[in-house]
């Protein structure tokens, strides 16, 4: 290609280096510091924070089990938010409202939570945050375990929440 003009290939960019503010020097070795950009296989990997779960067995296992029971409690608060029912009367609407308002914000923060775990690529990770996200709707959201006494109609003190 170096004989086409403007098909140059270009080198890969050298070892960076960064002076923080007390003027010491590290270099940093880009090998070190690449992620996986395609789906892979293994334990070895990093989930939500930095060298976590890192390479012991026993905490890629306590990771999956971390993003199962986040991707339960994102189902949990859906059903939740379902179930809460404004009123007519003023007090009592905007507490409801605002109950909703929080259930609904702690469910977006925990899916996205699920959502970077899942972007470390790791199969295991996808298939366990999948996995807690069908047994969560199984549980919460499919009615399945809801007893049929007729109060499912608005919030219920006696519901899942």
């Amino acid at each position: 290609m170096d004989n086409m003009p403007g098909m140059q290939m270009l080198s890969p960019p050298p070892h960076t280096t960064m002076t923080p503010a007390n003027g010491a020097q590290h270099i940093h070795d880009l090998s070190t510091t690449m992620t996986h950009m395609t789906f892979y296989w293994g334990k070895n990997s990093e989930i939500l924070f930095s060298g976590w779960p890192g390479t012991r067995t026993g905490m890629y296992a306590v990771a999956l089990i971390v993003v199962f029971v986040i991707s339960i409690l994102v189902e949990w608060l859906s059903s939740c938010c379902g179930r809460i029912k404004g009123e007519d009367s003023g007090h009592n609407k905007l507490c409801n409202c605002l109950i909703r308002t929080i259930l609904y914000g702690a469910r977006v923060a925990l899916a996205y939570l699920v959502m970077l775990a899942i972007m470390s690529f790791n199969v295991g990770v996808l298939i366990v945050a999948v996995a807690g996200h069908a047994f969560g709707f199984f549980v919460f959201g499919s009615g399945v375990l809801q007893k049929d006494n007729g109060s499912d109609k608005g919030f219920s003190h006696n519901s899942n929440c």
